[in-house]
């Protein structure tokens, strides 16, 4: 399966680095994509964008090689997104090309009640949109230089949106991951933010971070999970319900 990640701003993905690291560990493609470069930091106050791009390449390189994923980057814009359909083309282009079985990206909200940033919400959008323009091949020919269609992305995609912060969307499913052998890798990514974006001093305090990511084990009869809601883009034909 390819599993591709979709956020807006580097370290938006912490709520699913265990995910992530356990699907790459199996021997699934998993890419993360950033729609911006987070430029908007106070971390950067002063700092000329293109050395933010290089800063910011630098660190994805890091966090993406400790999850054992590919990465990219586009340039939509930190809290200049719109959710337009261009910026979903610009995702839908290269669905056509990693061919995702599944997408994990923010919830409609952008962080429900607790961190409902514009950018997010916009995310979270164009991501969700960009499945039906993948399945275009006039509207992924928009803006190349190609001779032929290309060929589109049509197969069922499993939409999974954070369900962790504030409260889920309850028309949706959730479905919690069981990141017990992976919960180590997410804390390695939450550590490098710690101490590349805060200033953070000495080692980063694993057992605290465990807490949040037991939070659900009085329903899931596991120590540790992530969860999500999701959706299920054109179901395929089933011979029996179950």
């Amino acid at each position: 399966m390819n599993l591709l990640a979709v956020f807006s701003h580097p370290d938006d993905e912490c709520g699913c680095a265990a995910t992530l690291a356990k699907h790459a560990r199996r021997g699934d493609q998993v890419m993360i994509v950033w729609t911006t470069y987070g430029e908007m930091s106070s971390k950067f106050k002063g700092v000329p964008h293109a050395e933010v791009k290089q800063i910011r390449e630098r660190w994805a390189r890091d966090v993406a090689g400790i999850i054992g994923a590919q990465h990219r980057f586009f340039d939509m814009g930190d809290t200049r997104m719109q959710g337009s359909r261009e910026e979903a083309l610009q995702l839908a282009q290269l669905y056509a090309d990693f061919r995702p079985g599944a997408i994990i990206t923010w919830d409609d909200k952008g962080g429900g009640t607790f961190t409902p940033h514009p950018d997010h919400r916009a995310t979270a959008r164009i991501a969700y949109d960009a499945v039906v323009l993948a399945r275009l091949p006039k509207a992924l020919m928009e803006n190349q230089d190609l001779d032929d269609e290309p060929e589109a992305h049509r197969d069922p995609v499993n939409f999974y949106q954070y369900a962790q912060y504030g409260t889920p969307d309850p028309t949706l499913p959730l479905v919690h991951v069981d990141v017990g052998d992976t919960i180590e890798v997410a804390a390695q990514v939450y550590g490098y933010y710690a101490r590349h974006m805060h200033g953070q001093q000495g080692e980063f305090p694993l057992e605290r971070f465990k807490v949040g990511r037991a939070a659900n084990a009085h329903h899931t009869g596991t120590p540790f999970t992530e969860k999500y809601t999701v959706k299920r883009m054109y179901h395929p034909t089933i011979p029996y319900l179950l």
